[in-house]
Formats: C-alpha cells, sequence, structure tokens
C-alpha cells in the first residue's frame, strides 16, 4: 500500500445524492493513478460491486467507516498480480 499521502481523495456522496452516476468519474480517476499513488473514494454505502471489479483489475482495497454512515475504500495497484 502507498504511503497516505500518495492518495488522492474523491468523495462521490453529494454525486450520489444528486441521482448522479459517480463511476465515470471513479473510473477516471483510477486509471489516472500512478504505480505508486491510491485513490480513496467517499461513499454513503460500502461499494462491494466497485471492490469486485477493481480487484479483478489488479487492484487491492482497504475498507474502513468514514464519519457517520459513510465508507472510505483505499485503491491502489497491487504490485503482488
Amino acid at each position: 500500500m502507498p504511503p497516505l499521502n500518495q492518495f488522492k481523495r474523491f468523495d462521490v456522496c453529494d454525486l450520489i445524492r444528486r441521482g448522479v452516476e459517480p463511476f465515470p468519474e471513479i473510473r477516471k480517476r483510477v486509471d489516472a493513478l500512478k504505480p505508486d499513488e491510491g485513490l480513496i473514494v467517499v461513499a454513503p454505502f460500502l461499494p462491494s460491486p466497485l471492490v469486485e471489479m477493481l480487484r479483478s483489475e489488479g487492484f487491492a482495497s482497504r475498507v474502513e467507516r468514514g464519519r457517520g454512515t459513510d465508507w472510505m475504500v483505499y485503491f491502489w495497484r497491487d504490485v503482488n498480480t
């Protein structure tokens, strides 16, 4: 896992509240990650399908409860695959 200061944060809660599908923006950010960078996705629910899809593409993840009902999911390229 890269150092935390190498993670970019993307909060999708507002997009979801407005009825906007956040996946295209998440995809853009994930595709732009350098090998030593990661992405933190903040969501109002645990995005299990996203975790599984990115795992199948060679990304590792770590899940944490955020504030209130939010979830924080850390994604980074798994160098062991």
